[in-house]
């Protein structure tokens, strides 16, 4: 069992950031998963797909205190909790932050349920402006109707997790302020290059999606595992024109001041370097 350690000085270096992972889907690995954290020192945000997910995503993060856990409803599961709003709003209040929510007119072939995506991604972007929470945000094919709702409701503390779509809204998107994940795809795929390239230093973050992400890219049975995100900084920083060591302050300095000020992320907080022995943007 992985033992909780706030005290531990880790703010004399800057932490790998994982900012969108799915760690109760890690199954009889997770235990493994949990020490890669640890000894890699790697902040993980643990976004849940519905409410099980989330309860079970809270376990978690008892057990490291390199987890953050998050609560939000995914676009797939979107029509089974249209009708329970009350019941989302409970653990919205919950959640210290919001994620993964989002809305998928893409991979999700039954347009019936575009409505119900709608009514649930608004109902947490809603939320998200009144409680004062950053969102993590799921966008294929429905990035020009998230960055209109990220507009309505002022929510400029927004991650956009593997984004894979126009070139011309990911630029409306930076201008607005969202932060972009660069992910696994980006050792496989052109766009990704391009936007990992176009993304601005400010607006970077990194992710794996594990432990399924890796799996789906190579169609084989193999999980991610955490130390994948080495790999993904390694990857912005050749393409950048970096080095993986400027790469991984970079990101911490960006997720640092995504979490600044809000009191309900206090005790991850203390886990981050001053930013004045971090590089200025």
């Amino acid at each position: 069992m992985v033992v909780p350690s706030l005290e531990r000085t880790r703010t004399k270096a800057a932490m790998l950031i994982d900012a969108h992972v799915h760690l109760d889907r890690y199954g009889e690995l997770l235990d493994r998963a949990l020490k890669e954290i640890e000894a890699e020192n790697i902040f993980t945000v643990a976004t849940a797909m519905d409410v099980p997910s989330y309860l079970e995503l809270q376990k978690i993060g008892e057990r490291c205190d390199l987890v953050l856990p998050t609560f939000g409803i995914h676009p797939r599961r979107a029509a089974e909790y249209a009708d329970r709003l009350p019941e989302i709003g409970r653990y919205i209040e919950m959640s210290p932050a919001i994620g993964e929510i989002g809305l998928d007119f893409h991979w999700v072939k039954d347009a019936s349920t575009y409505p119900a995506q709608r009514k649930v991604l608004e109902y947490f972007i809603a939320a998200a402006r009144e409680q004062k929470k950053f969102v993590n945000l799921h966008t294929k094919g429905g990035e020009k109707a998230i960055l209109d709702l990220l507009e309505k409701y002022d929510v400029k503390r927004a991650i956009i997790h593997w984004y894979s779509g126009p070139m011309y809204i990911l630029r409306a998107m930076i201008d607005f302020g969202c932060y972009f994940t660069i992910g696994v795809e980006v050792h496989y795929s052109d766009q990704i290059k391009e936007i990992a390239k176009a993304v601005p230093d400010h607006l970077l973050l990194t992710e794996t999606d594990n432990p399924g992400a890796l799996k789906w890219l190579n169609k084989n049975d193999e999980l991610g595992m955490p130390t994948a995100i080495q790999n993904v900084v390694n990857k912005i920083a050749e393409l950048r024109q970096s080095t993986p060591e400027d790469i991984t302050r970079l990101v911490h300095t960006n997720f640092s001041r995504l979490i600044a000020g809000d009191f309900r992320l206090n005790r991850f907080v203390s886990l981050f370097s001053p930013a004045s022995s971090l590089p200025r943007e």
